[in-house]
């Protein structure tokens, strides 16, 4: 404006000049708050869609858990709580901003929307933090820390998209402003501005928190199909025309990738054994992984398992078809038998055998020997009596009628020696008079192949110039320790005649048992 002395004409002009000014600004304003508010609306939009697909996605993996609790409910789980954790947060905030236009008489008037008072006043007092404010800065807080707690180490990429969106400034929670003064984040974002603002901030705010439902669903569905396509899922799997195959006859079969996760059970079953039909708990049962058949093997020949498995894929039923075959085998000339332990018997031992004959199922399979006892199946036990070898003789009936008998000579051997132990060292042992004395006295049988209890019932004691003294048990008693007490230092004691017995069979008498010579050290 001119200066210098101006007409009453000037004067009016630049009066008009000067409020035509305000008058723009006041126009910018207006536009600016009403711009905020349509950004506020085009939100709260997206947030009302992003809801429905989240709980349409949580709906989903709801119906995995259901159909595949294995692979799905650890991770419905977590989905569940980040779901709760959400909601409660973004009601808290939605809370907060109908408290904000609570007094406004038009929520949609963006345009008088313009006074920060209401934030001002609910969050700071002076340079410090109302209750409110903290309050504020405790739930973003805790939902942050919260949802990065159930994602753990396991989705990276999600934990580092939380704490971006999330981010409350620098370790100090302080943001540096365009004048290079530090404050704090909350005065940052939300002291002074205009209420418009402030509620579009919020609004922003729980679009972030929908984002990171979305952003963990997804993750966690896309981990587990990874993890289920994952090749340590799946192993080489032999598939032949047949199970069995006659020498000279070329062999037909590939070698095949086979989904083994122990979780994929199926929800049914219907299978036939060559055209009979099996049944569920009789003939097979269901289990993770497959089906596990209770079939027998059946008469020689071979045999065809048809049907259908059926899973649950995505909430409805669906077959994979079963066609498998095996082979019995038949016409042996000879039954097998085989000792667990060496060719040899030993006497007054509970010997394991193993008697068969291929083709013949074992509970048709008849052996007998003096002294051989049937646990079970093709399992015996032989406990030989006198002589020096026994005779096994096994016998049956092929399908075809033809009788199968095999005689097998076994050799009968007693016991070894065992050998007298102090301490379980056996031979020459050194050791202080003290330790002597509160030693037990033992048998051992050392290489031998069977692990047979030993237990001690008396022994004879010497001591250099003292009595032979005769002990009851297997520790020494008062005369013993008495006498022991008169040793001197480098004196052989000798523990001998000991006297031994097998605890489960004590009956049987072992041969002598070697003595044990004990060198006093002190």
């Amino acid at each position: 404006m001119a200066s210098g002395k101006q007409t009453p004409r000037q004067k009016m002009i630049n009066l008009m000049y000067l409020i035509f000014i305000a008058m723009l600004a006041l126009n910018m304003s207006k536009e600016v708050l009403a711009a905020f508010g349509l950004m506020n609306e085009r939100l709260e939009t997206s947030n009302k869609k992003a809801t429905e697909n989240n709980m349409a996605f949580l709906e989903g993996l709801e119906t995995k858990a259901s159909e595949d609790a294995a692979k799905y409910a650890e991770l419905y789980a977590d989905a569940q709580q980040i779901k709760q954790l959400s909601q409660d947060y973004y009601d808290y905030l939605e809370n907060l901003k109908k408290s904000m236009v609570a007094e406004i008489e038009d929520p949609s008037d963006y345009q008088v929307m313009d006074k920060s008072d209401y934030l001002d006043q609910k969050f700071f007092q002076g340079d410090n933090l109302a209750p409110e404010g903290k309050k504020f800065m405790e739930q973003l807080t805790s939902y942050r820390d919260k949802v990065l707690g159930i994602l753990g180490e396991s989705f990276p990429e999600v934990s580092a998209a939380v704490e971006t969106r999330f981010k409350t400034g620098d370790a100090e929670g302080k943001v540096e402003r365009r004048d290079g003064v530090r404050v704090d984040w909350i005065n940052y974002h939300y002291e002074g501005f205009p209420l418009i603002a402030s509620l579009t901030n919020l609004t922003s705010l729980q679009a972030d928190i929908k984002a990171t439902e979305e952003d963990a669903l997804k993750a966690m569905l896309q981990g587990q199909l990874t993890e289920q396509i994952n090749l340590s899922n799946f192993s080489t799997l032999l598939e032949a025309e047949k199970s069995a195959f006659y020498s000279g006859e070329k062999f037909s079969g590939s070698i095949v990738l086979g989904k083994t996760d122990k979780s994929a059970k199926p929800v049914r079953a219907d299978l036939s054994l060559d055209g009979r039909k099996l049944a569920e708990g009789k003939d097979y049962e269901l289990q993770e992984g497959g089906v596990k058949m209770l079939i027998g093997a059946g008469n020689p020949g071979d045999h065809v398992i048809s049907g259908n498995l059926y899973y649950m894929q995505d909430g409805q039923e669906k077959e994979v078809p079963v066609k498998n075959s095996f082979s019995t085998i038949s016409k042996p000339n000879a039954a097998v038998i085989s000792a667990d332990k060496m060719n040899v018997v030993y006497r007054g031992v509970a010997n394991p055998m193993t008697i068969s004959i291929p083709g013949i199922p074992d509970n048709k399979v008849n052996a007998s020997a003096a002294g051989l006892t049937r646990r079970g199946g093709s399992n015996y036990v032989m406990n030989p009596g006198t002589g020096r070898t026994v005779t096994i003789t096994a016998s049956g009936t092929l399908p075809d009628g033809q009788n199968i008998t095999t005689r097998s000579e076994f050799r009968i051997k007693d016991i070894p020696r065992p050998s007298g132990s102090v301490r379980g060292e056996s031979g020459s042992v050194q050791m202080p008079r003290a330790n002597l004395e509160i030693s037990t006295v033992g048998a051992m049988l050392e290489d031998f192949d069977f692990d047979l209890n030993l237990e001690v019932s008396g022994f004879k004691f010497k001591v250099p110039g003292q009595p032979t003294v005769n002990v009851n048990g297997n520790k020494l008693d008062a005369r013993a320790k008495s006498a022991l007490a008169r040793a001197r230092r480098g004196d052989a004691v000798q523990i001998f005649d000991i006297e031994a017995y097998i605890t489960n069979n004590k009956s049987y008498k072992l041969k002598k048992v070697s003595p044990v010579v004990v060198e006093i050290t002190n």
